[in-house]
């Protein structure tokens, strides 16, 4: 074996990773199909394990490619952050950046920021993809995401923006039939309209005054999306717990109204996201920069 690692064979194999086909790396690597399969065989015969498993229809990683390839993503993006700080790059930021984030945040929220940025940047494109599920990161080949969450402890590189404010709401017409709660137990008598991309049902959670409350409401609907839920409070099927960016409108309107604004619901917080490792390409910076001071509410 040589003493010098295969560099070329771990940024082929991130790149692979990222695109998830052995045919859109070799277009976006100027090479053949044939020279990136066979600088994956050549990492793959150096190590001595396999790190796809491949059929004709479905790339996935092995164990001993899911272990390497957070590090081969490290190699591949600190290569292209030194080239870039050695060229006039580093000054003028470019490419392609995949950003994750939120479907309603993002709707709401992101787009609207977004064009400010490729207004600044105009040689820098992003590949942005919503969902309310969890995305890997590292595994899916992304440069960032945007959370709302209160965070888990991970290998992330993580910065809090902002808190996010949840309310308790419902119809105006849906508290003067049912009544409006005094205290967050009494949730457990209405009908919930409920937020969820996990297998277990809701749990709304409440402090005041160090006093800690749970619910369990009982859904009358439940959906992996929160924009979709608004209808439904609107027109008075039950109660919800849901974040500013989502219900802040409707509550400005007058179509949603919150209580129990003396109780605090979870905290969670909107944040900027980073697989681990750096330095990071100045494209990737440049929108990491943009967005903490466009998503912070500081001016």
């Amino acid at each position: 074996m040589s003493k010098l690692p295969d560099l070329e064979g771990l940024a082929v194999f991130a790149k692979v990773v990222e695109l998830r086909s052995f045919a859109a790396a070799a277009d976006e690597l100027s090479m053949s199909k044939a020279t990136v399969s066979k600088a994956v065989t050549r990492l793959e015969e150096r190590l001595g394990a396999r790190l796809f498993n491949r059929t004709s229809r479905r790339l996935a990683l092995t164990d001993a490619g899911q272990s390497l390839v957070e590090r081969a993503t490290r190699v591949l993006a600190e290569a292209q952050a030194a080239e870039e700080e050695a060229s006039s790059q580093s000054s003028a930021p470019r490419g392609v950046v995949r950003l994750a984030a939120p479907m309603s945040l993002g709707i709401t929220t992101l787009g609207p920021v977004l064009p400010g940025f490729l207004a600044a940047y105009p040689e820098v494109s992003i590949d942005l993809h919503l969902s309310d599920a969890t995305v890997d990161l590292v595994g899916a080949g992304f440069d960032m995401a945007l959370r709302v969450a209160s965070l888990p402890d991970s290998s992330l590189v993580a910065r809090r923006l902002r808190s996010v404010t949840r309310y308790v709401v419902a119809s105006p017409g849906y508290w003067e039939l049912h009544g409006r709660p005094r205290h967050p137990a009494h949730l457990a008598e209405h009908r919930g309209v409920t937020y969820g991309h996990q297998s277990a049902p809701e749990t709304w959670r409440f402090t005041q005054a160090g006093e800690e409350v749970s619910i369990r409401p009982r859904a009358a609907i439940r959906a992996n999306n929160g924009d979709v839920l608004v209808p439904s409070l609107v027109a008075g099927i039950g109660v919800a717990v849901l974040p500013d960016f989502i219900v802040g409108p409707a509550i400005a309107e007058g179509k949603l109204e919150a209580v129990l604004a003396d109780w605090t619901a979870a905290p969670i917080a909107l944040h900027l996201v980073m697989p681990p490792g750096g330095p990071r390409p100045a494209r990737v910076e440049a929108l990491a920069a943009y967005l903490a001071k466009a998503l912070s509410g500081k001016s």
